[in-house]
C-alpha cells in the first residue's frame, strides 16, 4: 500500500487520495469483515439457543446454512432426501420445493408442517 496523498480544501476539509488498487483492497477487507460479522452473529444466536434449550439445528445443518443453503435444503440434504423423494412423501410438487429452497416463494404454515413431518424434524426448525 502506497502512502496516501492528503489535500486540504479551501474550507479546511481534508481529502485523501489513494491508488485505485489500494482503495479496492480496503473495500475487499471491509466486505470480508462484514461477512465475518454475519457469521459471528449466527454463531452467537445458535449458542444462545443451546443455552436456552430451544430446538437446535444439527451442526451439519447449521454449517450448510452458513455456506448459503436455505434451511429447507440443508435439512433435506441432512436427511438424505432428494426433492423427488420429498415430493412423494408430501405431494408438494418438485418445482414448488425448488422455489421454497431458493427463496423464490415462502411456504404456508400447512406446507411447512407437511415438510417438517416428512423430514421428521420440529416445525420450529423452519422459522
Amino acid at each position: 500500500m502506497s502512502a496516501p496523498q492528503i489535500i486540504r480544501t479551501p474550507g479546511g476539509e481534508e481529502l485523501v487520495v489513494l491508488l485505485r488498487a489500494d482503495y479496492d483492497a480496503l473495500i475487499g477487507r471491509a466486505d470480508e469483515a462484514a461477512e465475518d460479522a454475519e457469521d459471528i452473529a449466527i454463531y452467537d444466536a445458535r449458542k444462545a439457543e443451546l443455552a436456552a434449550g430451544d430446538a437446535v439445528l444439527p451442526a451439519q445443518v447449521s454449517a450448510a446454512i452458513l455456506r448459503g443453503e436455505s434451511r429447507l435444503k440443508a435439512i433435506r440434504k441432512w436427511r438424505g432426501e432428494t426433492q423427488r423423494q420429498l415430493h412423494a412423501k408430501t405431494e408438494i410438487s418438485q418445482g414448488y420445493l425448488s422455489d421454497l429452497e431458493s427463496g423464490r416463494r415462502t411456504g404456508t404454515p400447512d406446507t411447512i408442517a407437511k415438510l417438517a413431518q416428512a423430514l421428521n424434524v420440529p416445525v420450529e426448525w423452519f422459522s
